[in-house]
């Protein structure tokens, strides 16, 4: 959340969820490279409760929007 700002974080929150999808190449892609989830080994991406990098991505937007709906 710290590198988003104030606008950002009230667009995503406006967003419906089932729109988060379209998050996946700009913010999801943003997550996947600055948390290396593509890297063997990740635990980030074991956290998430998944094998893929974009499910994790997918996993950490959702948990953002949920935090923002607050």
């Amino acid at each position: 959340m710290a590198i988003l700002s104030g606008e950002e974080k009230l667009m995503i929150a406006l967003m419906p969820e089932d729109d988060l999808i379209d998050l996946h190449f700009s913010l999801g892609l943003a997550i996947r490279n600055a948390f290396g989830l593509h890297e063997p080994g990740s635990k980030l991406l074991a956290s998430c409760g998944t094998s893929h990098p974009n499910d994790a991505s997918g996993v950490i937007i959702s948990a953002l929007w949920r935090a923002l709906q607050a």
